[in-house]
C-alpha cells in the first residue's frame, strides 16, 4: 500500500515537533502555521504545554492564530482546567493573541489569581484584552486585590494590565492605597502614577512610591 505524499508530509511535521532539536521544533511548527491544517491543531496545543523553549512555544502561538477561532478556542479554553501550569500558561496567551472576545467567561477569578505567577500573569494580559465594553471596572476590582504579589516582574505585569484599563480603575486603586498592608499601597500609587504618566516607567514610580509610604503620606500626589 502505498502511503499518500500529504500524509508522509503530516507525519514528517509531527515527529519534528518533538524532534530534541529546538531549531527543528520551531521550524516545524512555523511550516505548520503557514499550512493551517486542521489536523494539526490538537498536536499544536498539546505541544503547548509541554514544549520548553520560549521561542518555540511564541511560534507555536502564531501558529495556532493562522487557524479559525471557532477551532482554536474552544480547545484553548479546555485547556484552562488542566492542571498543569504551563497548560494554562500558554493556552492564556494565545487567547489573548488570538483576541476572540468570546473567551472572555473562561477568564475565571481563579485564573487572574492563580497561585502560580506565570498563569496570572498571562490570565491578566488576556482578560485586559477580552474584556467587553462594560466590563472593566469589575475586572479592576480583582486585579488590584493581587496587588503587592510576588517579584517585581511580577507587579509590573499587573501595573500594566491595569493602566491598559484606563481610569476607570482610579476609584479601585484610591481603596487599596488605604490598605493596610504597605507593599500593596506601594504598588498602588505606583500603579496610579503610570496611568497619569506611562513614560515614567515603573522603577522611578515605585522609587516615588515607597517615599510616600515611608513618609506616611498615603495616596496624596506629588
Amino acid at each position: 500500500m502505498t502511503i499518500p505524499a500529504e500524509d508522509l508530509t503530516t507525519t514528517r511535521a509531527l515527529q519534528r515537533l518533538e524532534s530534541g532539536s529546538s531549531s527543528m521544533r520551531l521550524q516545524a511548527a512555523l511550516a505548520i502555521g503557514a499550512a493551517a491544517d486542521p489536523r494539526f491543531v490538537d498536536k499544536l496545543i498539546e505541544r503547548c504545554a509541554v514544549e520548553p523553549d520560549f521561542y518555540v512555544r511564541d511560534m507555536l502561538t502564531w501558529a495556532l492564530t493562522r487557524y479559525p477561532a471557532a477551532m482554536t478556542v474552544p480547545r484553548l479554553v479546555g485547556e484552562l482546567r488542566s492542571e498543569h501550569m504551563q497548560a494554562r500558561s500558554q493556552a492564556l496567551h494565545t487567547l489573548s493573541k488570538i483576541r476572540d472576545r468570546r473567551a472572555w467567561p473562561a477568564i475565571t477569578r481563579s485564573l487572574l489569581t492563580d497561585a502560580d505567577d506565570e498563569v496570572a500573569r498571562s490570565a491578566w494580559r488576556a482578560a485586559v484584552v477580552l474584556v467587553p465594553d462594560g466590563d472593566e471596572a469589575g475586572l479592576a476590582e480583582v486585579l488590584v486585590t493581587q496587588l503587592g504579589r510576588g517579584r517585581r516582574d511580577t507587579q509590573v505585569s499587573l501595573s500594566r494590565a491595569l493602566v491598559a484599563l484606563g481610569d476607570v480603575i482610579l476609584p479601585a486603586l484610591g481603596a487599596a492605597m488605604k490598605d493596610q498592608d504597605p507593599g500593596v499601597r506601594r504598588h498602588a500609587i505606583a500603579t496610579e502614577r503610570l496611568l497619569r504618566d506611562p513614560d515614567a516607567g515603573f522603577e522611578f514610580a515605585i522609587e516615588q512610591a515607597k517615599r510616600i509610604v515611608a513618609l506616611g503620606t498615603g495616596d496624596e500626589k506629588g
